[in-house]
Parts: structure tokens; sequence; C-alpha cells
């Protein structure tokens, strides 16, 4: 257990890195939890893979009543005037990219689970029926392949559920598909490429999963607050998920492991963080997007 959000988690990784009593250079590290899950992509019990994690708090904030005029949110990303504008201040955690032939593998091995679901969550889901673009939040759990949004705060309704879908395809040049929030992951890949910069540990080992526990955002005449104080019937199935889903991947690592795993599996993108600290060029980023403004 990391501990819940970005502190915890980064400090409970790093001092696991810190360790005398392991070798960690072999070593494949599943990140599983609980989230929340769009209903435009999954549901409660869904799980979901994930190439990118944006760390979407990572930005200026106004209060919704006091955002800038003409913006239809007050999150406008750090150096930039504008919700639309890349953010020209980088810290180094905004993005993070695993590798994506693993991440497949893993998912080809979760898709052999039988997910659970209940009833509970099955009357709960089947309200968002009645909207279109909800039909995955309305269907029953299955794996996923999309990615994850970190934040501390632990935010709710659709106007968010927009501007952060907008914050994941921004910062990844259009290439992220945003489906889950959680409060952890960006922490615990920035402890992993530190230790993987220090020869700890192999980053291209990295597989992100997450199940979905509760919707991002109500359903059609539905209030935020009473989706979120409201009990979706989400939490369980997706904490016996998280073991099902994963435990298929750590079985299907350790079966496999002479043939494909020992050696790593290599990647075919690029892997790491926003900055390009352990070599390569991302295909995502500030160093993208200033080249696309220039040309």
């Amino acid at each position: 257990m990391t501990g819940e959000g970005e502190i915890n988690a980064a400090l409970t990784v790093f001092s696991l890195l810190q360790s005398p009593s392991f070798d960690l250079r072999k070593t494949y590290f599943l990140t599983a939890g609980v989230a929340g899950i769009s209903p435009t992509v999954g549901t409660l019990g869904s799980v979901t893979f994930a190439r990118y994690a944006v760390q979407v708090g990572l930005q200026y904030e106004f209060d919704a009543r006091e955002r800038p005029r003409g913006s239809p949110t007050g999150y406008v990303p750090l150096g930039s005037l504008a919700y639309d504008q890349y953010p020209s201040a980088i810290y180094g955690t905004e993005v993070f990219e695993v590798n994506d032939a693993l991440r497949k593998l893993a998912v080809g091995f979760a898709r052999t689970a039988v997910l659970n679901d209940t009833d509970t969550a099955r009357a709960y889901r089947a309200h968002y029926a009645s909207t279109p673009a909800f039909a995955p939040g309305a269907s029953p759990p299955s794996v996923v392949e999309c990615d994850t949004a970190t934040s501390d705060t632990f935010w709710t309704g659709a106007l968010l559920a927009d501007a952060f879908e907008n914050t994941t395809r921004l910062f990844t040049n259009g290439t992220g598909a945003y489906c889950t929030t959680q409060q952890e992951d960006n922490a615990v890949l920035a402890a992993l490429v530190r230790g993987a910069i220090m020869g700890k540990v192999d980053f291209s080992r990295v597989i992100v999963m997450r199940v979905g526990s509760n919707f991002d955002r109500p359903y059609n005449g539905q209030s935020a607050a009473a989706n979120r104080f409201g009990d979706s019937g989400g939490f369980v199935p997706a904490l016996r998920n998280v073991y099902v889903g994963g435990v298929k991947v750590v079985q299907g690592i350790v079966n496999g492991w002479d043939e494909i795993f020992s050696g790593g599996v290599v990647p075919t993108n690029y892997i790491g963080d926003i900055l390009g600290s352990l070599g390569g060029e991302p295909d995502f980023g500030y160093r993208i997007a200033f080249r696309v403004q220039t040309l």
C-alpha cells in the first residue's frame, strides 16, 4: 500500500527503491487501485490500462465564478493565458508514458478474467443508458485501454470532467484518451523514473491499471452532488476486479517469464516523462507543442 494521495505515494515508492533488501532491476511494477471513471469510456467495475498518466491538477485554478471571460473552465495550464494553450512552465511530472507493448500484453491477460458485477451497480449504471454518449457506462464491466488523470483533489461533475478531458488531450497533443481519475499514479511514476535514472529499476516494466468504482459525472437529470455523495454500488465490484484483473497479469508474467518477461518487453513507443529524462524524444509534450507552434 502506497498510501493515498500524491505525497504518500511518491514517498512510499521512492523509499522502497532505496532499500538495500531488494534488487528491483528486473521487477515488474503493476500499479493497481480503484478510480473514478468516465461513462463515455467504461463503467463501474471496468478494468483499465493506461499508456499515459496526466497530472491534471498541475495548473492555474480560478474559482469557476471568476474564470476568465470566454473560458469554459477555471483551469489554465501553467505559464499560459488560456485553457487551450499548452503550458509554457513545465515541472516535469505533467505526463508519463509507459510501455505500450507491455500494456497490450497485460490487457490480453486481464481479458481472460471473469469480472465481478453486482445488482446494485447494474441498477445504478442503467441510469446512463438514456444518454447515447454514455452507452459504455450503461454496459457491463470490461477491460479497456484508456488513460488516467491524477489530482490530489477528489473532483466530480460534468464541467470538471470536460475540463480534465481537455487537459489530457492538450498535454499529450491529442494522443491521450482520458477515462479514469485517481490520486497517485503520476507520483508513483515520478518515483520510478527517478529510480530508473539511478539504475535501480527498469521503467519499461511498469503497468498502470485502474478499476472504475464511481462515475466522474452524473447521469442525465442527476446533480453532481447526488452522484458524489450517493452510493453507486461500484466500490465492492471494483475492489474485487482489482484482484481478479491484476492477478491474471501477474500470472501471465510469471508463466511467461523464461520465454518473454525475463529479458524485458521491448518498447515500441517512447517511455518516460515529459522531459525525456530516460533518453529518447517524447512523442508528446512541450517539445513537440513548441515545434508545431513555430512551423
